[in-house]
């Protein structure tokens, strides 16, 4: 259970802080990328040599798809990491109800991705969709490609995917909040509720569609090194 632990508290610390940095924080676009990219540059420091630092279903099926997993092992990630976000969405609730003056989540959230008017930008399901399809098909490719055995990209790898994550919730939080993570827009999701939960289909499988174009051009060896 090493590697499922260590994905349950790699995906825990980038809900927390992730979301956090959005519900606590106050500190705008900017701060909260940072937030999730620097917290996943820290969990991929410390828990990449014990799972692969994954901390997304997404990342793990595209591991799957181009054969660096098994079913099994991505199904026992996927498991973890949603525990994980789910955990940490809840801890992240319970500091916020500490707030002397109330929280009411109803109105102010947990973070959660999502889309329509009213939403952050107020962009429509159709844009929700591409962005979140062709980001997180990107992020997985980023993943797959300096994770490669010829990537070269040695210790560097994990500011790259750090990174990564960063240029795109810049980019992309006015859209959806950014998910490329199914595991981070359930863990939200479930304490918020509503509307939050009903459009989080979207977010599956627009995740796993992506991640399954990646996975596929890695298996065709598209990230291989000459």
């Amino acid at each position: 259970m090493k590697k499922e632990i260590a994905e349950f508290i790699g995906t825990f610390t980038l809900v927390l802080f992730g979301c956090g940095a959005a519900v606590l924080g106050g500190v705008g676009v900017l701060g909260v990328a940072l937030a999730f990219g620097l917290a996943l540059i820290a969990v991929a420091y410390s828990i990449g040599p014990i799972s692969g630092c994954h901390i997304n279903p997404a990342v793990s099926f595209g591991m799957f798809i181009s054969g660096r997993m098994t079913l099994n092992e991505f199904i026992r990630y996927a498991v973890a990491q949603c525990l994980g976000a789910i955990v940490g969405a809840f801890v992240l609730l319970t500091i916020a109800k500490g707030q002397l003056g109330g929280f009411d989540v109803a109105s102010v959230g947990l973070g959660q991705n999502g889309w329509g008017e009213g939403f952050m930008g107020g962009y429509g399901m159709q844009a929700a969709f591409t962005f979140e399809f062709i980001a997180t098909a990107l992020f997985v490719m980023v993943i797959l490609g300096v994770t490669g055995k010829k990537s070269g990209a040695g210790n560097v790898a994990g500011l790259a995917i750090g990174l990564t994550l960063v240029v795109i919730h810049i980019v992309g939080i006015n859209v959806t909040g950014v998910s490329v993570n199914p595991a981070r827009a359930l863990g939200p999701a479930v304490f918020v509720g509503g509307e939050a939960m009903s459009q989080l289909w979207l977010f599956f499988i627009a995740s796993f569609a992506g991640a399954l174009f990646a996975g596929v051009l890695s298996k065709m060896g598209w990230f291989d090194a000459d």
